[in-house]
Formats: C-alpha cells, structure tokens, sequence
C-alpha cells in the first residue's frame, strides 16, 4: 500500500551490506531510492528529520543511472547508488542550504562544499537535507525555517543537534548513513541521544571549507552510522588531504576501511565522570554510562576513574572565548545590518556581541590555554589509551524547551553551558567517538564518547567496535516506530 517500505529488507540493510547487495546485483539502485522515499514519505512527517526533500522523478532518474553503470561494470565507490540526505549546513550544488535561518531559505548554492563533493565522486545520490538548529547553535534541532525535529524513541522530546536531524533519520532507517559536523557536541549528542554512533574526527582529518583557511575552527564534520564498519567507511570518503584546505592532513583514507578486528586486553581507560563534582548531571546519566563502563572491563580493558591534571574550569572560560570570537565573527555582517538583524536568534546575537567585548590579547590567551590542556592531555595519554565521558549530562528534554537552564538544582548560564561534557573534547582536538551506553528507565537514549590520542582514529574505531560487538545496542534496541 503506498507509504509502506518496498521492500523492508532494503531499508533495514547497514551501509556495507547495501553496497555489496548493489554490486553482487541482488537489489538495484532504483529499488533501493524507491524503498527509502516510500520510508521518508511514511515515517518522517512524524520526526522531520529530512528536510528539502528533492523530487521523486529526478532522483529515480538518477538511481536508474546508476544501475546502468553497474551494468556496465562501472562503480563510482562505497556509495554507488546510496540516498544521501546532507547536513543543512553544508553547501549543496543545487539544493537548498537554509542553515535553518529565514537569511537562508531561498539560497541555492552553485558548488558543493568539499565534503559533499566526496560523497557525490563516490556514488552517493543527494536526496535533500537533514534538519539542523538555526546557524548549528546548540544542541536542539529547531529552527523558524522547518520547525523541530524529534526524537524517535520519544516524540515529545529532542533529538538534540546540531546533526539532530542526521542522528534521528539514521535511527529510524531512512538513510543508511549520515553525514554531521561537530563543534560543541554535534556529533557526540545527538548519537548519544538517537542510538546511533557518531564521530568527531581529529581537527583536519576532513578538509573544511573554512573562511580562514589557516585558522581554523573548533568545528569539523564527520560520520555517522548505525554500525561502526559503517562509520569507517564513511570516514574513508569523507577524509583525505585537499590542497584547497592547506591543514588538512595528508594520510592515506583507506587505512579507515579495512579490518577493525582487535585485542584490548590490558587497554588501559579513564572515565572522567564529573570531573570530580564539576560537572551536574540528571539523575541517571552518570548510573547508565558507569553501567555501561563494565563493557569495557568485560572486553579485559583496565578501567579507572580519573582527570587530567588542569582546572577544566578554565578550559570552558576559554572555549566560551573562542566560540564567541568564530561563531560571532561568522555572525556579525549579519548582525550589523538591522534588516538582517532581526532575524538572527538570540544564539547568535549572544555569540556576536561576546565577541564584540573581546580583544586580540583575549583570544590570544584563549588559544593560549588551549595548547595547555592539549599538553595535558597529552600526559594523561601516556598513562591510558583512552578516556570515556558521557555524551551529555541530560537525558532528551522536551521538544518545547529552548535549552536546560538548571541540572541537579545548579543554573546553567549560556545557551551551551548544559553541555559541557563535550567542550573539553573539542578543546583538546582529539578524536572522539560517541557510542551507544544505554536507556533510563524511562526508555530515553544515552551515550558515551570514546577519545584516543590525535591522529587515534583507527584505534577509536577498533574499540568502539569491540564494544558493540559486545552490545549490540542498535540492532538490540531500535525505535519502536521503526519496526
């Protein structure tokens, strides 16, 4: 009957799975797009993950191009044939790029950005958008161009951001992989909070298409999956040196898609939990991930709890500095015509009159102390082979709310600051890998990150699959609206 999966099977494949079904020819690139816009048509409306959705006719027309190359005996790369629906934050030849803000609604970009034109060289058909917050400012997918997304598990809530609608479309198998971006968690959150895994990859292991080219943001895109074989591949795509991004590092991709096969016995790891009471966390999180924790111990890691040693308070007072100075800077042309103005969200008039207050010598001291935290984490890697944190300090919340503004009875004062968890992350620019942990009692999703040493990729992607293997979370534990 029309809206249903045709067939299921298609759509319940993981990515590696699809690919070698499109090879072998057991499934045609035009069966596939067609069982996954019978899905998109069926499920989204419920969850408004994907978001300028391109028409029907013309992405059968290609898909239908793409069997004809496979008969041919032509194959483009790991995506032949595979819908993609890219972040609405990355520039799509074509297809609109709102950034969910009514500044962006109507912009239709005329190249690709880098990423995206990766992910078209290796076959993949761009079906439209996923959903994001306005500007990727915060962890909750909402904005006044699309409205929010929600989360699969429990429609009354979010399914946090930026990459919110990625995440939530993956758990619902509306696409077989997804792409994301990650500056303060957007990566690492809403995987936590939608089942999935999700990857922030070492700062320039994907070339960026960044304004300045030799400084460059705390941001970086990455993968996302329902299987971490999957999230490799993708990250072999995705990854790679560009000479039009000069820090990009130059370090052969396909490393990322062999074996991930490995022994961690006597693997050492350090949950920082609360950073020794820093952190506040809803009651629960901390239980579900400690829980979660004796996996690892089960896989013959060495698990203890520590911290490295640096006030991380002084860590979150220096993201604060250079989040304001990068977010704003990118925010303020807008910002400074009153027409335009008024149609900036109180995320970025924060982050751009922050950034008003701040000197050079601020951001220099900023900078400063993030060379020393990286430096102590740096020792902290010689005496473990990871550390381990939650994905958040918060279980989703209602989709109505703007932001948490208390956890555990202590006010939280920016937009962010409920997310602290990550920032420390993305100040050291190491690689951090979120992973499954478990649900609450109430069935709301949380996850872990898994950090390695920078450049660690591989070694992420080896013990977040071992970790898997031994619990099986998505494949254990989807929506129940996706069955």
């Amino acid at each position: 009957m029309p809206g249903t999966d045709l067939p299921t099977s298609i759509t319940a494949m993981d990515g590696i799975q699809l690919g070698r079904a499109l090879r072998e020819k057991r499934v045609s690139c035009a069966e596939v797009m067609e069982a996954t816009l019978n899905r998109i048509d069926w499920l989204n409306p419920k969850v408004n993950a994907i978001v300028s959705l391109q028409d029907r006719g013309q992405l059968l027309a290609q898909a239908r191009e793409r069997d004809a190359m496979l008969m041919r005996g032509e194959v483009m790369g790991p995506l032949h044939g595979f819908p993609q629906a890219v972040k609405d934050l990355d520039s799509t030849k074509g297809i609109p790029t709102t950034k969910g803000s009514p500044l962006f609604q109507d912009f239709v970009p005329d190249v690709d950005s880098i990423m995206v034109e990766r992910l078209r060289k290796a076959g993949a058909i761009v079906i439209g958008k996923t959903n994001v917050p306005e500007f990727g400012l915060g962890s909750h997918t909402r904005n006044p161009v699309f409205g929010p997304s929600r989360n699969p598990y429990d429609l009354t809530r979010t399914p946090g951001g930026s990459s919110g609608g990625a995440a939530a479309a993956l758990a619902l198998r509306l696409l077989p992989v997804a792409d994301g971006s990650d500056y303060g968690g957007s990566l690492r959150n809403p995987a936590g909070w939608n089942n999935v895994f999700g990857f922030r990859p070492s700062t320039g292991r994907i070339p960026a298409d960044d304004t300045d080219l030799f400084l460059p943001s705390m941001g970086t895109a990455g993968p996302m999956a329902r299987t971490v074989p999957d999230l490799a591949m993708l990250l072999s795509v995705q990854a790679g040196y560009d000479q039009r991004a000069p820090l990009s590092i130059a370090a052969d991709p396909l490393a990322f898609a062999g074996s991930l096969d490995r022994d961690f016995k006597g693997t050492r790891i350090a949950f920082l939990g609360d950073f020794e009471g820093y952190l506040p966390y809803e009651a629960g999180v901390l239980e579900v991930c400690r829980k979660a924790m004796k996996t690892f111990e089960d896989l013959g890691c060495v698990v203890e709890e520590a911290i490295p040693d640096y006030p991380v308070d002084k860590v979150w007072k220096a993201w604060l500095v250079l989040r304001a100075w990068q977010a704003g800077g990118s925010g303020k042309p807008f910002y400074d015509d009153p027409a335009q103005r008024r149609h900036l969200n109180a995320q970025m008039i924060f982050e751009v009159e922050s950034g008003m207050k701040l000197s050079a010598y601020d951001v220099t001291a900023a900078g400063q102390v993030r060379s020393e935290w990286y430096r102590s984490v740096l020792r902290f890697f010689r005496r473990y082979d990871f550390f381990v944190l939650p994905t958040a300090q918060v279980f989703p919340f209602p989709v109505e709310t703007v932001w948490p503004t208390e956890i555990a009875g202590r006010k939280m004062t920016t937009y962010h600051e409920w997310m602290k968890v990550v920032l420390p992350v993305t100040m050291s620019g190491c690689p951090a890998l979120a992973v499954p942990a478990g649900f609450s009692e109430g069935g709301l999703p949380m996850g872990l990150q898994i950090v390695g040493p920078n450049h660690a990729e591989l070694a992420c992607l080896q013990i977040a699959h071992a970790y898997d293997r031994a619990t099986n979370w998505v494949a254990k534990r989807p929506p129940p609206m996706a069955a």
